[in-house]
């Protein structure tokens, strides 16, 4: 049986409040007390118990982070670099997935974190007024990834510039008929994200004299095979896009996969660019728009271990940069065909150098 603190109390003649301030390395016990309870400890293999240490402390020693979807690459990167930076710390996490409206109801009602995290990290998770207030209550540090959320921590990209930068690159190729496959932006909860970039699609069409049309938009929820669909549905038009901007890699993935299918070539027929620099994307050769993700997560947890160390710093609004990666799967626009119309499966063309362009491969 393992030995218990009353074990170590006895073998060093003291009592357990003795004992336990000097595990504890608590103040008000002498030198030579606290050199007869290690002694002790040694002898009988005692450690102290995490958690009851954790409880005389008044800290949990963990961090809940509280996500919309547990289930999505980015989400699974932000984690890993939040995770990272815990262990380094010898602090737990706790993972929150609020899946759906009414779970994300029902943990705001309820708040089951409180008294078990000393800190919460909070990731793209539209906050109502309510909603904010019910996390101040909760005392501890909070953190949150997306759009400023006064009075807590906050880490983001710049959503709209970074969009911007991405149809600018396709205008600037020469396209004109500029397809958007969009992320959630019908889903109840009005996540800021796909919101911004559309709404950025939209003023970067405006700004290079494009007339938008809402028949190039098409919905992707963030997953490949709705990336799939979407550009199938956007080849459907009369006049389809000779372009198209996935607000996420994994959307471009399972664009390329339909143009493939399609035997489209892409950039020739259509280019494409995503949003992440996803850890595949080079091998699919996508040309995307780069932000630190596993970077965001670290950040994230480095703010709140700070706070918990007794920094008074005031909480502030931390914008990481974003980059244009260009691969090849953007083109310049063709020229001998009709406007955002792409010339039949498999025709040759000339790419400009007088030569035949062969097919390009698409993954």
């Amino acid at each position: 049986m393992a030995a218990t603190i009353i074990d170590v109390a006895r073998r060093a003649g003291l009592s357990t409040a003795t004992v336990s301030r000097a595990l504890r390395g608590l103040p008000n016990v002498s030198e030579s007390a606290r050199a007869r309870v290690q002694q002790a400890a040694e002898e009988l293999s005692y450690t102290v118990s995490p958690i009851a240490s954790q409880l005389s402390s008044g800290r949990t020693g963990a961090v809940g982070v509280v996500l919309p979807f547990v289930n999505r690459w980015f989400f699974g990167q932000v984690v890993s670099g939040i995770d990272s930076v815990l262990r380094a710390n010898d602090m737990d996490l706790l993972l929150y997935n609020l899946g759906d409206t009414r779970v994300h109801e029902r943990f705001f009602e309820r708040m089951p974190v409180r008294r078990r995290v000393d800190a919460l990290i909070v990731l793209t998770l539209p906050l109502s007024e309510d909603e904010t207030r019910a996390l101040s209550s909760l005392a501890v540090p909070v953190a949150v990834l997306g759009e400023p959320t006064p009075p807590f921590w906050n880490v983001r990209i710049d959503n709209s510039v970074a969009a911007a930068t991405a149809v600018r690159h396709l205008v600037n190729l020469g396209h004109r008929r500029i397809g958007l496959i969009t992320g959630a932006a019908h889903d109840p909860r009005r996540f800021a994200t796909p919101i911004l970039r559309r709404d950025a699609y939209r003023t970067a069409l405006e700004a290079a004299g494009i007339r938008y049309d809402p028949r190039l938009e098409a919905m992707g929820h963030f997953g490949i095979e709705e990336g799939a669909a979407a550009m199938a549905q956007l080849l459907t038009l009369p006049e389809p896009p000779t372009a198209v901007f996935a607000e996420s890699d994994e959307m471009a993935f399972g664009a390329l996969r339909t143009l493939r299918r399609m035997r489209l070539r892409c950039p020739e027929d259509v280019s494409v660019i995503g949003f992440d620099d996803h850890e595949t994307a080079h091998l699919m050769d996508l040309t995307t728009i780069a932000q630190p993700v596993v970077e965001q997560g670290a950040l994230l947890a480095r703010l709140v271990l700070k706070a918990l160390a007794g920094s008074h710093e005031e909480p502030s609004d931390t914008v990481l940069p974003t980059r244009l990666v260009v691969r090849g799967t953007t083109g310049v626009a063709r020229r001998d065909a009709a406007p955002g119309v792409p010339p039949s499966p498999g025709a040759a063309t000339d790419n400009g150098t007088g030569a035949r362009g062969a097919r390009s491969p698409v993954p």
